[in-house]
């Protein structure tokens, strides 16, 4: 006897349907599964056999075959155990109910517990828009499916509990939206814990108001870190196709929280340096996202950035200029959007005091130059504002001056981008550091006095093609968070001062 049914396979950031079929014929006893299955979809047998025994069914006797199809698709991960049970059951006639309009994923354990999967948000909604009315799924993986409406999706605990509810016995109600869980309204760090540095806060507040990317240089203890990781506190809440985006991502990376249906909160990642560029980019065999797409419509925080490999560092390159990464592997090649406000932070030199008012720098200038060229022009030029970031003195420190909260911080930036919104309806573009070459005249227009300072600066600070882009992107930001229509020279003249850092430093050689 043949049976038939539906369950769902992952690879990239899409979906795709797979045709499960089972026969059972006479012969000596075998199980085969076939279909390019991986070493996880072939120990499924072994788990299908046991979880069989244990629950109490009988595990036929003679040759089984499992076809997964389509045949040329790779198919990974336990995700195959719960399918292949039902399709075993069917065809051996000890399941009766009709399966047509049904998904099934699930991985199974030994004693027949259904245990949660990665990817299955993308599972669901492939199986919605391919007309599936039902998707069975794990307990576990409940708040995650139950966000895509116009499919029932049911919670399975274990086999024994999916049968009786197949078999009309004991029914299952479907899995329902849940509100906003506690994680996400959990407050984050706030700019008010911040004492002084309102230059870099300023900085901080044009980088989040047009999405722009930021180098925070400054000797140890001056509040880089500090600043970098109250950034999200400050960035315009997601929309839900974002939310819904980033879920994706981290799902089918399998990191997403336990019982978590969606993230509301922009993603922030900060890896250790000890990351290779594979861990960066995304990679292996069949690639998974990496930390560049994990912090999609987040910020992807690099702290102490000469300390990381110079192949994890260029390997952001392109990635941060495009807003996707594509990796080709022999099994296929696929694409992951990491459209990220990329902050780095590092010291001037290798003691971390080089330039430092008060503290003699310890290093040699052949010690700095070496130091700070691990940070290669090509990088440094994809960042928008260089902000140093000056120690903090005793009387800032012990003030008790209430420093602007986040909150408030917000409140501009959300104005600002707002502005951005409406001016970029239908194109497509998300912010002003996303302006595409063909429209950046368009949007970012200089008077003729602010046109003379740009050139100015541009010939003696010797900037390049893309610096020139990335300046005027970040005079419309300014602009914007002025309130005003035109980009004027002032506009002009503070976003110039935020790309005079890599000047200061790396065009010095070392010497303080």
């Amino acid at each position: 006897m043949v049976s038939h049914l539906y369950s769902m396979g992952l690879f990239g950031m899409e979906a795709f349907t797979v045709e499960v079929e089972a026969d059972i014929s006479s012969g000596l006893p075998s199980f085969e599964v076939v279909g390019l299955p991986d070493a996880a979809v072939k120990e499924s047998r072994d788990r299908v056999r046991s979880a069989m025994k244990n629950c109490g069914f009988d595990f036929p006797l003679g040759r089984i075959t499992v076809n997964l199809a389509p045949a040329d698709k790779r198919k990974e991960g336990p995700v195959y155990d719960l399918p292949l049970f039902m399709a075993v059951m069917k065809a051996s006639g000890q399941l009766g109910a009709e399966l047509d309009g049904s998904v099934f994923i699930g991985e199974l354990s030994l004693t027949g517990e259904v245990r949660p999967v990665r990817g299955v948000l993308a599972m669901v909604i492939n199986a919605k828009e391919a007309g599936f009315e039902r998707f069975f799924l794990p307990y576990g993986n409940a708040a995650e499916g139950s966000v895509v409406d116009g499919i029932d999706v049911y919670p399975v605990k274990n086999v024994g509990q999916l049968l009786r509810h197949l078999d009309g016995r004991e029914k299952i109600q479907p899995a329902q939206p849940q509100a906003a869980c506690e994680d996400d309204t959990a407050p984050m760090p706030d700019f008010s814990e911040v004492r002084g540095q309102y230059g870099a806060k300023r900085a901080l507040e044009i980088a989040a108001s047009g999405g722009h990317n930021v180098m925070l240089i400054g000797p140890p203890g001056s509040g880089k870190s500090m600043l970098a990781k109250r950034l999200p506190s400050i960035l315009p809440e997601m929309t839900f196709e974002e939310t819904i985006e980033t879920t994706k991502i981290h799902s089918i990376a399998g990191v997403l929280p336990p019982g978590v249906s969606l993230i509301r909160k922009r993603p922030f990642r900060s890896p250790h340096h000890t990351v290779s560029a594979a861990g960066l980019s995304g990679g292996g065999s069949v690639p998974r996202p990496g930390e560049i797409s994990l912090a999609h419509n987040g910020v992807l925080f690099l702290d102490e950035l000469p300390e990381f490999s110079r192949s994890a560092m260029e390997v952001l390159r392109q990635p941060i200029e495009n807003g996707s990464v594509t990796i080709s592997r022999v099994s296929g090649t696929v694409s992951y959007p990491c459209s990220v406000m990329f902050v780095a932070a590092m010291n001037p030199c290798p003691c971390g005091y080089f330039g430092h008012p008060t503290h003699k720098c310890t290093c040699s200038p052949q010690a700095v130059s070496r130091y700070l060229s691990r940070v290669s022009g090509p990088l440094l030029d994809r960042l928008d504002l260089h902000i140093e970031v000056p120690p903090v003195g005793f009387d800032e420190l012990d003030s008790n001056e209430e420093a602007e909260s986040s909150a408030e911080i917000r409140k501009r930036v959300n104005a600002a981008r707002a502005v951005q919104n409406e001016r970029f309806k239908g194109t497509g573009i998300t912010c002003n550091a996303r302006i595409t070459p063909d429209r950046l005249h368009e949007y970012c227009r200089l008077d003729e006095n602010g046109r003379e300072l740009l050139k100015n600066a541009f010939e003696k600070m010797g900037l390049s093609a893309r610096a020139y882009d990335r300046i005027l992107k970040v005079c419309r930001t300014i602009a914007d968070l002025d309130k005003s229509k035109n980009i004027k020279t002032r506009h002009v003249a503070e976003a110039v001062q935020y790309r005079s850092l890599d000047r200061k430093y790396w065009l010095n050689g070392g010497k303080a």
